[in-house]
């Protein structure tokens, strides 16, 4: 994939679609949809997690395979997970954020730590630079929202 410039090439990426095709409607078949409502009942019958779970991957087939096409959609969903863990941390070691506001600053600090860190600067020089009133090189004022 690497030697592809990140993208794999246009006759592999449609065997992976069509294995991706194969694999929901194999699915279909061992998690089928709910018997329709008996006449007279108002609520439609309850699909499950599993059915959702199918119908999502089988509605958003481009969504899914994306990586597939555009080199900086990675394939797993790993590093949003590892930048929301220290969240989770948090709500684990003192039971919740105490304010609203409190919640806001701890969620921008960690963006700007998690940001940097992906960018290839430490913890500690993104907290230096910011008691120094400076800003990574990687900011520009134009990607910076206003508030």
């Amino acid at each position: 994939m690497d030697k592809a410039g990140g993208k794999l090439g246009d006759r592999r990426r449609e065997e992976v679609r069509q294995e991706y095709r194969v694999l929901m409607r194999k699915g279909d078949k061992e998690c089928p949809k709910p018997e329709p409502k008996p006449p007279g009942k108002r609520r439609r019958a309850a699909k499950g997690n599993s059915r959702n779970l199918l119908e999502r991957l089988m509605g958003r087939e481009d969504e899914v395979l994306r990586f597939m096409t555009v080199k900086e959609v990675p394939f797993s969903n790993n590093q949003a997970e590892r930048d929301l863990r220290m969240m989770k941390v948090q709500q684990k070691i003192s039971g919740c954020l105490r304010s609203w506001e409190g919640a806001k600053i701890y969620c921008r600090i960690r963006s700007y730590i998690s940001t940097c860190l992906k960018q290839g600067i430490t913890a500690s020089k993104a907290v230096n630079l910011i008691f120094q009133n400076k800003l990574p090189d990687f900011v520009t004022f134009s990607n910076i929202p206003a508030e």
